[in-house]
Order: structure tokens, then sequence, then C-alpha cells
């Protein structure tokens, strides 16, 4: 009933265990509180939430427009819903060396297990578009210094991405990753990487944690886990994946209506009332209090058409 009962800091233990476990760890993309909550029902690792979704969700382009403030909110609102450990997209960190560091201990208060902090200029551009910029290698390890020396949790993981694959090629992003690592980075984000030998080379040049974004419409093949998995990836992320499928079959539903008249034809595709409140729980808030819900829920295999 309501929020997770696992700590911020047992969620951030068990990160740490996966990412030392051997085997790949998944974390599709959430795009807000209850899609958690279905990530972690279906068995996944863990939650990832991507500065591309919040920026979308308030119906913005992810070129860091977003505030520290929008996104240690929505990504707070999202971690508190799942037993999972759950990392966040901090882009630049939101200014210079100062406000990374308050980046950091604001994005531990809102109980993430961790972030990614990235090596581009502002505006920013996601990592699978071009014409990027990447900053100077002292920019760069500052930021990732900053963060470091800020965390109060030794759990709590400082990822930092770098893109400049894109702009110097993957000689220059082993030698970035080395330096990073060494500015005290747990884990390394590469961008865009083009196949999976560039993954391992990446995996050859760094002893810490690597991430692969799997993303729809980017750069990179959609690999499996299993070929990721063979070339020393610890963890993927699926990041805009949910949004992408979630808006288009809204976008299928509104078409519907607006053609039929009716949205009777999509019923069946849609999340029942009785699986909608088996998400939410609310059988617990019964228990709670009767007050609260006195009515009986259809049988999961039984409801097909509600109002």
């Amino acid at each position: 009933m309501l929020y997770s009962t696992t700590t911020a800091e047992q969620k951030r233990i068990r990160f740490r265990e996966l990412l030392n476990s051997g085997t790949i760890a998944q974390f599709p993309g959430a795009f807000n509180p209850l899609s958690a909550r279905l990530i972690q029902e279906k068995g996944f690792e863990g939650v990832y939430i991507s500065g591309a979704v919040v920026a979308n969700d308030l119906g913005l382009p992810d070129i860091g427009l977003t505030t520290l403030t929008e996104v240690a909110t929505r990504s707070g609102q999202i971690a508190r819903m799942t037993d999972l450990p759950a990392i966040v997209d901090a882009d630049t960190g939101f200014g210079e060396p100062m406000n990374v560091a308050r980046t950091v201990q604001e994005l531990e208060n809102a109980g993430l297990a961790g972030l990614h902090i990235e090596d581009q200029f502002n505006p920013k551009r996601c990592g699978h578009l071009d014409g990027k910029n990447v900053v100077d290698l002292d920019t760069a390890t500052k930021r990732i210094r900053a963060a470091a020396d800020a965390r109060r949790d030794p759990n709590f993981l400082i990822m930092a991405r770098t893109g400049i694959r894109a702009t110097d090629g993957l000689n220059a992003a082993k030698n970035r990753a080395k330096a990073l690592v060494d500015a005290g980075a747990d884990a390394i984000f590469p961008e865009p990487m083009r196949d999976l030998a560039e993954f391992q080379a990446i995996r050859d040049a760094v002893d810490v944690p690597i991430l692969a974004n799997m993303t729809e419409f980017g750069k990179s093949d959609l690999f499996t886990t299993d070929q990721l998995q063979g070339v020393g990836v610890n963890m993927v992320i699926y990041p805009v994946t949910l949004l992408r499928s979630a808006m288009g079959a809204a976008e299928q539903v509104l078409d519907t209506l607006r053609s039929l008249g009716s949205q009777e034809v999509r019923v069946s595709q849609m999340l029942t009332r009785a699986r909608l409140y088996e998400l939410v729980d609310y059988e617990a808030y019964n228990k709670f209090d009767s007050g609260v819900y006195n009515f009986e829920i259809p049988s999961l295999r039984t409801a097909t058409k509600e109002s």
C-alpha cells in the first residue's frame, strides 16, 4: 500500500550487488510511477528514468530544458513506487561543479539508487542524434569529481556518460572512459556505440560496469541481452520504449474515437478495470480502511466489458 517499504539504502545495496553479479541487468524506462510498478511486477531488475521521457512528458524536447527540481520531483515519485533500484538521467548535472554536487544530494534525497552525468555542452542533444558537442576533458572530469565528492551514501552510483565517440571516434571514447573512472566514476555509459565490437572495446578499456542504451530508432542495433552480456555489458536500459508504446496506443485510440465515434473496437486492447485496480493495489487499501474501498472488483479472468 502507498509506497515501497524497501529503503533507498537497501535499493542502492541491491543495485551494487546486481552490477557485481556477473549477469546483465535490464532497466526498462518508466514514464510514470504506475509503469514502475508494472516493471517490478514483470520481474525486471531495475527502473530507468530517462531525461528525454521527463522532458517529453512535459511536452518539451530533450535539449536540456528541464530543471533539477523537475527531474528530482518526478524521479522521486517514480522511485518511491517500487522496491527496485531506480537510476536517473541527470543530463550535464544542471550547471557547474557546485550545481553537480547539489544535483547528487537532491537525487539521493529523492531515493534514487544512482545517476549518470554526461560530457556534452548545453544545450545538449539526445545521445543518438548528430550535431553533439562535448566539453573538454578537464570540464568532464571536474563534473564527475564533484559528483563523487558530494554523495553521502557510498553506495549511491555515480555513472559517467560520454558522447565523445560521435565526435572524436572510438579511441577517444576509450581514453575518456579511463579518465572518467580515474576521476571517480563507478560506471561508464558510452554513446553511441555502433556495434558489439565497440562495446567490447570499452569493456577492455575500463574495469567498472558499463551500460548499453537500447533505444529504438538510434544508431545501435537492438542487441539482445545475451549478445550484450557476451561483450561484458553489465546493464541495459530501454529508456523511451514504454512511453513510445503508450503514446502509440493512445494515438490509435484517439484516431478511432474521431473516425468511428466510439472506442468500442479498441476496448479489448486496453488494460481492464480489474487489472488497473490490481496494479494500484486497491485490496490493500481495503484491508487498511474498508471505508475507502467497499465494492467488488470484477475478476481479472472474467471481466471483458466495463463501464
